[in-house]
């Protein structure tokens, strides 16, 4: 693995995502976050920035995070495959697979309280069986992750919210329960806590 702490230095496994992205896309946070988001893939924004959810579902993030008390610099976020698809196409099972292993490095050496996965595409990747994310949003499970196991937080992805309204309520309440259930932030009330005390 060409791997520098958490983030993955070299790769030449997929010659179609060598040949589409400009960088790879690793993971921002801090090492010791309680709380990691993981996404699908880097879309043409990320791409160029060189970080993941910078785009208009990255504001959508930002907003829900901003609401659950949590602040952005506070959480991990990372994605199952680490270089842009072409024209933002979902990634290839093989694409998926020849990345797994940096996304199994990343999460056993963050060893979050909790992680989130934000749509299908990391849902199933993680938790190995068929998701339906609007069902599912809010359910927690374990999920083996190398030789270790955490506790996943099923959420739709920011993204659906823009195009299905509907989605916003379902959305905002999963980021404000992980932010219960990680112990971080304040709450879901975004309010502070230390009135209660």
């Amino acid at each position: 693995m060409s791997m520098d702490g958490l983030d993955v230095t070299a790769c030449e496994q997929c010659p179609a995502l060598c040949e589409s992205r400009s960088r790879i896309v690793n993971g921002t946070g801090p090492a010791d976050a309680d709380l990691l988001f993981v996404g699908e893939a880097p879309g043409e924004h990320e791409d160029e920035q060189g970080e993941p959810f910078v785009g208009r579902s990255g504001d959508v993030l930002d907003a829900a995070l901003r609401d659950a008390g949590i602040a952005r610099d506070d959480v991990r976020i990372t994605n199952c495959v680490r270089c842009r698809p072409p024209d933002n196409r979902d990634p290839h099972v093989e694409e998926l697979a020849n990345c797994r292993d940096y996304l199994d490095a990343e999460i056993e050496r963050l060893d979050p309280s909790l992680v989130v996965t934000l749509g299908k595409v990391p849902s199933e990747h993680l938790l190995d069986r068929s998701i339906a994310v609007t069902n599912e949003a809010g359910d927690t499970f374990d999920a083996r992750v190398g030789d270790t196991s955490c506790r996943v937080l099923v959420s739709v992805h920011p993204a659906a919210t823009l195009y299905d309204r509907s989605q916003e309520e379902t959305f905002e309440t999963t980021i404000a329960q992980a932010a219960d259930l990680a112990g971080v932030g304040e709450g879901e009330t975004g309010q502070s806590r230390l009135g209660e005390f």
